[in-house]
């Protein structure tokens, strides 16, 4: 998966790592008298060739150990293409053409990290505007944890830590000397993940974070004996830099 965009100081590229990119010249067909070389960062390193007069058609990918078997030339367009690019394969390439006329391209490509998938998910159970309560984290039938408070408080949080793998049945449960309510929450439909990616639906805001985290949020609010509920689901993903990646939804 890549795209790219074009713009005064060149073509952006993104990648993902792991990815193979093409790099284009956009010539249909490399002449007789074209030679055409591919150069990459700030020492302008020469990384691969072709000369058709003096015969060279080469990636000199033993210049530069990071490319090495990684380099493909199109002996037609004369194109590049890099497999199984690195993060160490981020920065600027350029292309220069001499023969009949001139040109040359400049590529900035990004290599982006793959994310990884978090194995726990915390849950956090809230009350507010609520007095004479307890609030409950249950397994099934099992209690898990409680905590109550008597005079009036403005919130109230109780936290849950599961792992993602987890086919169990939770609940929270908020319950006074008169009535009770309760949020089931089924860890398998909330916490989904499925090939290094979280399934959350539907996809509202995307943001950033930089540790490897899921929270879920049960926010329960009492006024004269009527609770209402709401669930914000907070997907905070681990990446090997600064990427983060927030989703959230209302139940």
């Amino acid at each position: 998966l890549f795209c790219s965009v074009c713009g005064v100081f060149g073509e952006s590229v993104s990648v993902m790592e792991g990815d193979s990119v093409t790099l284009h010249t956009d010539v249909t067909q490399i002449h007789e008298n074209d030679d055409i070389q591919w150069k990459f960062g700030a020492e302008n390193t020469l990384i691969a060739e072709i000369s058709r007069d003096a015969g060279i058609f080469s990636t000199s990918d033993d210049l530069d150990e990071r490319f090495r078997d990684r380099l493909k030339l199109d002996p037609q367009t004369g194109s590049l293409t890099i497999t199984n690019i690195t993060t160490e394969h981020t920065g600027l390439y350029k292309l220069e053409i001499s023969g009949v006329k001139l040109s040359s391209k400049k590529f900035n490509v990004s290599v982006c990290a793959r994310l990884s998938v978090p194995q726990n998910c915390s849950l956090v159970c809230s009350v507010v505007n609520v007095g004479h309560v307890t609030l409950s984290w249950y397994k099934g039938n099992s209690l898990l944890s409680s905590i109550s408070v008597s005079d009036l408080s403005i919130s109230l949080s109780l936290p849950l830590e599961v792992e993602y793998q987890d086919k169990n049945s939770y609940s929270c449960v908020l319950n006074n000397p008169i009535s009770n309510q309760t949020q089931h929450l089924d860890i398998g439909e909330l916490c989904q993940t499925c090939s290094g990616t979280f399934c959350f639906s539907p996809e509202v805001h995307i943001y950033c974070c930089g540790f490897t985290e899921a929270v879920i949020r049960l926010v329960v609010s009492a006024l004269v004996g009527v609770a209402t509920v709401a669930l914000l689901v907070y997907d905070i993903r681990s990446t090997r830099g600064e990427d983060k990646k927030q989703i959230s939804y209302i139940l």
